[in-house]
Parts: C-alpha cells; sequence; structure tokens
C-alpha cells in the first residue's frame, strides 16, 4: 500500500500574529516511528534561536503536537506551543530583538527522521505583529519621540502610553500586538533614540506628560483618560506619571521598582534620585554572571526615602504583575511595599498584585524566548533574569489576557478617576 506524503500542516494557517496560538500536525509519517520537530529564527540582531522535541507518530502516521507528548528535547509534556516559547539563543545571554514590526518573525519549522536523521518536511511560519489596516505612524511632536499604532476599524479606541525598558531605544511589539486588540497605543521613547540623548544626565516627567497630553488629545483616543504599561525600569517612570500628572485611569507595572533607579527623575521643582546600589550585595555566579537582585535594598529605609515615589498620590487603578525568580531585583518585595502604602492611604480597592512562580524577570508578550540572562545597561556585564522557561511562557499567556482585561475594565469608563 502506497504511503500518503508527508504534510506539515500549521492551523489556522502559515500567517497570524505572534500572540496568537497555532496547532502543527505532520501527517504521513510511519505509523509508530520517532520524529523530531525543530523550530528556528533568526532576530533582527542576527542570532539564531532554536528548539526541538521528540515525537512518535500515533498508529495513522499522524502527530498533532496539540495533544502529543514530547518525549525530550528543548520541552517534554504536552506544550502546543512549545517549539515557539522553548527556542533558546545560539549567542548566550540574547534576549529575541524584533525592531522591525512590519515584517513578520519568520520561524522555520522542520519534522526530520529520529532513526535515518533525514528531513522528512519544513515549513516556514509568518509570526506578525500588525493587524491589516493597523496604521504604524512616526510620531515627532515637539520633544516625544515614538510610534502610535492605531487599530482598524471606527475609533475612538482608550489610548495607552507603551513604556519599554532600560538599554534606551525603542520596542515595538508589545505596543502593536496590544493594539491590534482595539487600544491606541503609543510606544515611547525616552532616550538614546532618533535625537534624544544617548546618555540623559536625567529624565524630565514633563517630557511624558506632553506624551500623555498628546495621546488624551488625538483624535482616535477616547477620554477623558489614558493607560500606561511598564516593565522593569520604566515602572517607576509609570508610577512617577501616575502621582504626578493629569488624566491617568490605569497603571500595568511588570516586575517594577517602587523607587525611582539609574537616573534622576525631575518634575517641575520637584527631583526623584535613584537609590544607591549597595555593591557588596551583587553576587557572581560559577559561569561569571552577575546576580543583582539584592542590590537594591530598602527603598521604603529612611535614608532612602527620597527615591521612593509617593503613589499615594495616584488616583489611577494599579496592576503590579510580580515573578517570583525574577532575579534582577526583588519585585515581588516592591510590590508589597506598594500594596502597603496604597492600603494604608484607603485605596484598598485602587490595585490588584498578581504573581508567578518560576517566571523571570522579562515576562513579555505570549510564546515570546524565555530570556534567562542578558546585558544589563546599567551594569555593564551579563546578568540573570531568572525564572524556568515553562513557567515563565505560562505567566506570560496569562499576564496577555489579564493586561487587556484591566485596560477594558478601566479605560473604558466613561469617567477617570
Amino acid at each position: 500500500m502506497a504511503h500518503s506524503p508527508i504534510r506539515l500542516r500549521i492551523l489556522p494557517g502559515v500567517r497570524c500574529l505572534f500572540d496568537k496560538l497555532v496547532q502543527v500536525k505532520v501527517d504521513g509519517l510511519a505509523p509508530f516511528k520517532p520524529v523530531e520537530l525543530r523550530s528556528k529564527l533568526v532576530d533582527d540582531r542576527g542570532v539564531i534561536f532554536k528548539a526541538s522535541a521528540l515525537y512518535k507518530a500515533d498508529e495513522s502516521g499522524r502527530l498533532d503536537v496539540s495533544r502529543a507528548p514530547s518525549l525530550e528535547g528543548s520541552y517534554t509534556g504536552v506544550e502546543p506551543m512549545g517549539l515557539f516559547w522553548a527556542m533558546s539563543p545560539d549567542t548566550a545571554h540574547s534576549k529575541l530583538l524584533k525592531k522591525n514590526v512590519l515584517s513578520p518573525t519568520l520561524v522555520e519549522l522542520a519534522a526530520v527522521s529520529q532513526e535515518t536523521g533525514k528531513l522528512l518536511i519544513s515549513e516556514t511560519v509568518e509570526r506578525g505583529f500588525m493587524t491589516e489596516g493597523m496604521k504604524r505612524v512616526p510620531v515627532q511632536e515637539g520633544r516625544i519621540r515614538g510610534v502610535l499604532f492605531i487599530p482598524p476599524g471606527k475609533g475612538p479606541f482608550p489610548g495607552i502610553v507603551d513604556l519599554y525598558t532600560l538599554g534606551g531605544g525603542l520596542s515595538e511589539p508589545r505596543a502593536s500586538l496590544l493594539a491590534n486588540k482595539g487600544f491606541v497605543v503609543l510606544a515611547l521613547a525616552y532616550y538614546g533614540y532618533q535625537d534624544l540623548p544617548k546618555n540623559p544626565p536625567k529624565l524630565d516627567l514633563e517630557y511624558f506628560e506632553e506624551a500623555v497630553t498628546y495621546l488624551r488629545s488625538h483624535p482616535e483616543v477616547k477620554g477623558p483618560g489614558v493607560g500606561i504599561i511598564s516593565i522593569s525600569h520604566s515602572g517607576a517612570l509609570a508610577l512617577s506619571m501616575s502621582s504626578f500628572l493629569q488624566g491617568i485611569t490605569a497603571t500595568v507595572c511588570i516586575n517594577s521598582c517602587i523607587g525611582n533607579t539609574v537616573i534622576p527623575l525631575h518634575y517641575k521643582d520637584t527631583v526623584i534620585p535613584p537609590l544607591p546600589p549597595v555593591l557588596k550585595n551583587i553576587k557572581v555566579t560559577d559561569s561569571g554572571l552577575f546576580c543583582i537582585r539584592d542590590a537594591l535594598t530598602g527603598p521604603t529605609l529612611e535614608k532612602n526615602q527620597a527615591s521612593l515615589i509617593p503613589i499615594e498620590r495616584a488616583s489611577c487603578h494599579f496592576l503590579f504583575a510580580v515573578s517570583e525568580d525574577d532575579q534582577n531585583w526583588n519585585s515581588a518585595l516592591f510590590a508589597q511595599h506598594a500594596a502597603a502604602t496604597l492600603r494604608n492611604h484607603g485605596r484598598e480597592e485602587s490595585f490588584e498584585v498578581v504573581t508567578y512562580p518560576k517566571a523571570g524577570h522579562f515576562l513579555e508578550v505570549p510564546h515570546m524566548p524565555h530570556c534567562l540572562s542578558g546585558f544589563h545597561a546599567a551594569v555593564g556585564n551579563a546578568v540573570l533574569f531568572g525564572g524556568e522557561p515553562k513557567a515563565h511562557s505560562a505567566a506570560q499567556l496569562d499576564l496577555w489576557e489579564r493586561v487587556q482585561e484591566f485596560f477594558k475594565s478601566h479605560l473604558d469608563k466613561e469617567s477617570t478617576c
């Protein structure tokens, strides 16, 4: 009896958005034979990311990754998106870089015979960032620099400022994917981008105020208030914006500090100095990585009060997302302090804290490969970011849904806080 040809099927299709779940199926295999599935992509820096997993075809010679367990490899068990989130870089301490969201990330999937090592079939999947009809508008208004994403369809839509992490430049993947969900999102650069200074001696909160004013007055933005999403270093900026500026309704802080860090923050006559690091608390792993988790201690200590952000002044809603294995800093402790401060000021109803065991520092969009370690701009060395890939991936998936729900529930209301 003739074998049916081997087919590698990706459902619902080979083109879909980066945060979407896909089904990977292989038909026409030899029944009960082992087959290795491999994934590979090259990021915008030229770094190669790969994953592989060993499966066994069923009695009909079929393999469905959403039902069959991986027996060994980059992950084990039933993991429908394992070939995507379990990818790791060939170059140590590399975080997946996607600069140009106008083009998709290309992921090559391949099925290889475990017995002969022969390539059976391969297919390229396009993981996009912008749905058809979305507008990507570069922003150079006054001092502000960034990119505005406007969803297709009839507006106005709720507006969100997207602040990324330390290192300068601009990151667009999260902003573009969030805009697909029905938000106008301003990916805002704040240094090291276009004509913004590379090494600013201070950050001016009035720059961020200008950005909020710009977004709130945009004809496609439904008011009266806007949201902020932040991660890591930018969390303190988001907290400061929420505390000092008008028109902010909902703020997401992912693995953030409640004190200012690295660069002094100025607003009118107020100066918030950065928390001083305790250098003796930095440890070095056997592989030469720095572990800086305990370098920033006690933002609430008397001597550090000037660096603490006065979040009791804020009138918005907060979502604090915390990874329990964050090795960049003790974000769980910082979120506890933030919760206690808001509670003590009668703001029990204005915040929620969600914690993720075994997740690391960089909680990104769904299916983004886990970054265990990487270069840290403030440290000048590779540092440990923590987390286990599987738990980290589950956290990213859960948080993505929570973020959308949080913004929809607070930004769709008619009045600002």
